[in-house]
């Protein structure tokens, strides 16, 4: 066979181990984003379940005392509302910062929701769900996030709960 031959079938076959090569690290790269995105999703409907629950709350603020130590810390009806709103709009940050840890969700979109929600933290009803020593099923790395856009540590959250002297605890 004739060199030139045997190099243009070398190339040729080179070419098409690249190629599988290629589609095999693209085919493994989509995967890894589908189950990103699966986490992400799965994440998102376990926290609009936990929403619904505040939801119904709120709506009926008289199903809130199933659980007494949820509302123990709440005298009327109108604080139970406020309370299980704010857990709400939570929710809702919660899902995003969660697809935004994942990639799933832009820097500039996620910063407007951050933007909002430092605004909504200012407000005393939001500062008193903050507050309440009523537990709040949220992910650990979403809390520890919460309290350094509030700026203070978790020593200084607990202590303050513990003392009922919070300026913003969780």
């Amino acid at each position: 066979m004739r060199p030139e031959l045997q190099i243009l079938q070398i190339t040729l076959q080179a070419l098409s181990a690249f190629a599988i090569a290629g589609g095999l690290l693209y085919t493994a790269f989509q995967f890894r984003q589908a189950r990103k995105a699966q986490a992400v999703a799965n994440f998102a409907n376990l926290v609009e379940l936990q929403y619904q629950l505040r939801k119904i709350r709120v709506e009926h603020p008289e199903l809130a005392s199933v659980h007494h130590l949820d509302v123990a810390h709440l005298g009327t009806e109108r604080e139970v509302q406020e309370y299980f709103l704010n857990l709400m709009q939570l929710s809702l940050f919660e899902i995003a910062w969660y697809a935004h840890r994942h990639q799933q969700l832009p820097d500039d979109y996620f910063n407007s929701w951050e933007k909002r929600m430092t605004q909504l933290m200012r407000e005393e009803s939001f500062r008193r769900m903050l507050q309440s020593p009523a537990m709040k099923i949220m992910h650990d790395d979403f809390e520890a996030y919460l309290r350094g856009l509030l700026g203070i540590t978790a020593t200084t959250a607990e202590r303050s709960l513990r003392d009922g002297t919070a300026q913003h605890g969780s």
